[in-house]
């Protein structure tokens, strides 16, 4: 049995395309795979607090040191990095937000790479870490209002959205790492539902379910 991790970035409810690419995802993969385990990590409607000193200075400790505050200070870290270790798969919807990815899902990222957590200090500084999450496929649905955003056109440039997670899961450990895009979506809004067809399509033919 599969256990995949869904985490929803955007704010929006029903008229958010991120989260009509994550519930078609969840649709076809237990089609696929009917006892397949669903985890849902709510962002964009949570609250993931940001990284506080406190928090730092229990992350930075030795475990066997770290004090009833510094406990608790980790305490929301400690689930999240839970949850992306017990995942088989990980899907990440998010829409892209000035550029880049909205700032509840960067606060998850902040409190998800930890040291002897999710990566460890190499010492090296050519090849300075070292992921601790192995044999997990992530996928990435992503939403943006404009277009062009990919290598060779002409908003590449401004694209600071799929290359830092495709690099934050990287240095965590994980390359097996499968992105679908869906663009355009305030410029061309008359289209929106066939290339949302054309996507499912897409995605039902990339999933292939853990055994």
């Amino acid at each position: 049995m599969s256990k995949v991790l869904i985490i929803n970035a955007s704010p929006r409810t029903d008229r958010s395309i991120s989260r009509r690419l994550s519930k078609h995802f969840v649709e076809s993969w237990i089609n696929k795979q009917p006892t397949a385990q669903i985890i849902y990590r709510e962002l964009g409607k949570g609250d993931i607090p940001h990284v506080t000193e406190a928090w730092i200075a229990g992350a930075f400790k030795p475990a066997h040191l770290r004090s009833e505050e510094d406990l608790e200070a980790l305490k929301i870290s400690d689930t999240l990095i839970k949850e992306l270790k017990e995942a088989d798969v990980i899907v990440v919807a998010t829409p892209m937000y000035n550029w880049s990815v909205p700032s509840s899902l960067k606060a998850y990222i902040d409190q998800v790479i930890r040291v002897n957590e999710t990566i460890q200090i190499t010492g090296i500084p050519a090849d300075p870490y070292r992921g601790l999450l192995q044999n997990k496929s992530v996928y990435l649905l992503i939403s943006r209002g404009n277009s062009g955003y990919s290598k060779g056109e002409f908003n590449a440039h401004l694209n600071f959205q799929s290359d830092y997670l495709k690099t934050v899961f990287h240095i965590m450990g994980i390359d097996d790492v499968q992105e679908l895009l869906f663009e355009g979506i305030e410029f061309d809004r008359d289209t929106v539902e066939t290339r949302l067809e054309a996507i499912r399509k897409t995605l039902d033919h990339l999933i292939t379910p853990v055994r």
